[in-house]
């Protein structure tokens, strides 16, 4: 074997690694960019653009059904066949990566498709080809589903988020074992084309790393759109029986469905990266990186493996990060408070930093502040598919938002306001003294101010 010579080896070309691995080559150094499966990663083939894409498709015929009572009335008739079309297109119809390689090989940098494994300081071996950097290597291999130990699972046909992206036809009914937000979104958005769904979620709410008043909200909006939710509830078994596939729960009861979609979480897959010829824990959950994306020397690592939040906008960030730092400009450190996630069902929920009971459970005195956006002027123009809050939460030592939920219509756009606020610790008393123009939906963080101004301090 060998050894090809470069300044940087990418191994894993995820929005995360694809940005680091297309700008340092546009800036002039050697680049090697490795992937085993699509330059791009699951984002836009598997993930984030497609399953927004067949969001969106849904979220129009629930707006269609909201005319009857306010504008006239009309008759829907979901079709799903265009949105399979799009997304195939969007995909470049067999999941092929080639615009994606060509606009990374333009800028300069060397594409190679195969399973790498780090062999030691600046060494990368992949297949029969061995690349030796001379400034460093950045890992950025994502994550996988996590697929829990059932009995019986592990027999049946069952989806995960890419089968469900993939499917040409919507099932008659769906199992959704998870009430995460993957799991949600496309628990409501097969629903509204026309399938029977049931949700099951071992812990007692949905969503349950978001605020309380999230999962309540959302628990009802499902239940008047006819998708049933089985929460505090864990699977024991499963089984396949008369053409169904069959969750046992915990309870004793069980449910049914032609599908079963897992969407239990994602999982890193580091024990084969070779981790350890670089000193670093081939076993662990996550790669440990510093401030400065730093894991080790000479090694780098962005997006899910890092374990700071599974989403393209951080890889993203980090990315830009360790760039600056592998090309010895200044920059600055990583700053985690502010993160900032979006369920994409219908209503949204946005949020930002940490949630009321997270922030007490860090130690902070915490207030918090509460409006609900059918309340609002704006939500009662709305009317039909208003529901929704405004929820913050306060450090009520310092005075500043550590937290905040922005839940109802757009409610991810609503939020970037409340993500500046705790991001830049603007005061709570100076996002009160501001104007918000009526009548908005982002109208409401005035009110909910005003509640938390209300409560004890």
């Amino acid at each position: 074997m060998s050894p090809e010579t470069a300044d940087v080896v990418v191994v894993g070309l995820g929005p995360g690694g694809e940005e680091v691995a297309g700008r340092l080559a546009e800036a002039g150094l050697d680049v090697v960019g490795i992937e085993r499966e699509l330059l791009g990663g699951e984002c836009p083939y598997w993930g984030c653009v497609p399953s927004k894409m067949m969001i969106r498709g849904a979220n129009l015929l629930a707006e269609a059904r909201r005319v009857a009572g306010i504008s006239g009335s009309t008759t829907v008739s979901p079709d799903w066949a265009p949105v399979a079309t799009r997304i195939r297109n969007e995909a470049t119809d067999t999941w092929d990566d080639r615009v994606a390689v060509d606009r990374f090989v333009g800028k300069g940098g060397r594409f190679i498709r195969g399973s790498a494994r780090v062999a030691g300081p600046g060494r990368v071996v992949v297949d029969e080809v061995e690349v030796e950097a001379s400034r460093g290597i950045v890992i950025s291999t994502g994550t996988v589903p996590v697929i829990p130990p059932v009995p019986g699972l592990g027999d049946l046909p069952y989806w995960t988020n890419r089968d469900a992206i993939k499917t040409e036809q919507v099932p008659a009914s769906l199992l959704v074992l998870g009430g995460g937000a993957i799991g949600l979104e496309l628990a409501q958005m097969f629903g509204r084309f026309g399938s029977e769904v049931t949700v099951v979620e071992g812990l007692d709410r949905l969503i349950p790393m978001e605020e309380p008043e999230a999962s309540e909200m959302i628990a009802a909006v499902f239940e008047a759109e006819g998708i049933a939710a089985r929460t505090g509830n864990a699977v024991t078994a499963a089984r396949q029986a008369g053409g169904r596939l069959v969750l046992q729960l915990a309870d004793g009861s069980e449910v049914s469905g032609e599908h079963l979609l897992v969407a239990t979480g994602r999982r890193t897959a580091l024990g084969s990266l070779g981790l350890d010829s670089v000193g670093l824990d081939a076993g662990a959950r996550f790669i440990e990186v510093d401030a400065h994306m730093r894991a080790a020397p000479g090694i780098w690592a962005v997006g899910d493996v890092t374990g700071k939040g599974l989403f393209t906008h951080m890889a993203m960030y980090q990315a830009g990060i360790a760039i600056a730092d592998i090309l010895g400009r200044p920059s600055h450190a990583a700053d985690y408070r502010a993160v900032s996630r979006v369920t994409f069902t219908d209503p949204e929920i946005g949020s930002v930093g940490l949630s009321a009971g997270a922030a007490a459970e860090s130690g902070l005195r915490v207030r918090a502040g509460l409006a609900p956006l059918p309340s609002s002027a704006r939500g009662w123009i709305h009317k039909a598919g208003n529901e929704g809050f405004i929820k913050l939460v306060e450090d009520a030592d310092a005075g500043v938002l550590v937290g905040a939920t922005s839940a109802g219509p757009m409610g991810g756009e609503v939020l970037g306001l409340l993500s500046l606020a705790v991001h830049a610790r603007v005061p709570s008393a100076e996002l009160a003294t501001m104007i918000y123009a009526y009548p908005t939906f982002h109208r409401a963080i005035e009110a909910a101010l005003s509640d938390l101004r209300s409560q004890p301090a």
